[in-house]
Order: C-alpha cells, then sequence, then structure tokens
C-alpha cells in the first residue's frame, strides 16, 4: 500500500512538472529506474503512456490560454515523430545498461548546463 501512494505522490509531481512543461517524465524516469529499480526500457514504456494524457490536459489548459505558437509546434512535432519512431527501434536492440548509463550522462548534462550556462545564454546572472 505505501509503494501505491508513493507511486501516486511521484505521479502528481511529476504532473505538475509537466503541465509546467518542464519535462515531469525525466524526473519520473529517475524515480523509476533509480528509487524503483525499474529496469529502463519498462519505465521508458510507463513514461510514454503517462505521458499522453498529462500532455493532452495540459495542451487543452495551453491551447485555451492561447499560447501555442503553432508555426513552431508544426514542425517540431512532424520531426520530433518522425525521430521518436528512429529512436524507439534504436533503443530495442541497445543494451539496457547502455540505456541508462546514456540517461544520466543526458542528465549530467543538462544539470551542469542549467548550473554553468544558463545566466550566460540569458543575459541574466
Amino acid at each position: 500500500m505505501l509503494k501505491f501512494l508513493i507511486a501516486i505522490a511521484a505521479g502528481l509531481v511529476c504532473g505538475v512538472l509537466s503541465g509546467f512543461g518542464i519535462g515531469g517524465g525525466t524526473l519520473l524516469m529517475v524515480w523509476m529506474t533509480a528509487l524503483m529499480s525499474m529496469e529502463q526500457k519498462i519505465a521508458q514504456g510507463v513514461n510514454l503512456l503517462y505521458f499522453l494524457p498529462t500532455a493532452a490536459a495540459a495542451l487543452i489548459l495551453h491551447a485555451k490560454n492561447r499560447v501555442l505558437v503553432w508555426r513552431a509546434i508544426v514542425p517540431a512535432a512532424i520531426a520530433g515523430c518522425a525521430t521518436a519512431v528512429l529512436g524507439a527501434l534504436l533503443a530495442a536492440h541497445v543494451d539496457t545498461e547502455l540505456l541508462r548509463k546514456l540517461f544520466g550522462g543526458f542528465l549530467v548534462l543538462v544539470g551542469l548546463s542549467e548550473i554553468f550556462w544558463k545566466g550566460k545564454r540569458t543575459g541574466k546572472t
């Protein structure tokens, strides 16, 4: 029962972050793989299914608030869909341990980017 309540809490936190558009699914992946010891490929599938309803809910509200720029969304969505297919095909043939390391490395690079370069990119400190 405790694991179920923790899963609900993780879903709530990641849902709020997804609503902000800041990658709640990435944190969900970390929670599933690092804290729940879920296999990387299974966590990826769960994350993709989690993403569909949370993205749909956020999209509806962002559309209602008229904060969507369709000329940017359409080409990005087309390119993203095409490369997602390629990425999924590639991930199916890559060793799980390598996927974990690549994902961890990606998170480290994003974190370092936020720490060291964000202020320089935006002109803020």
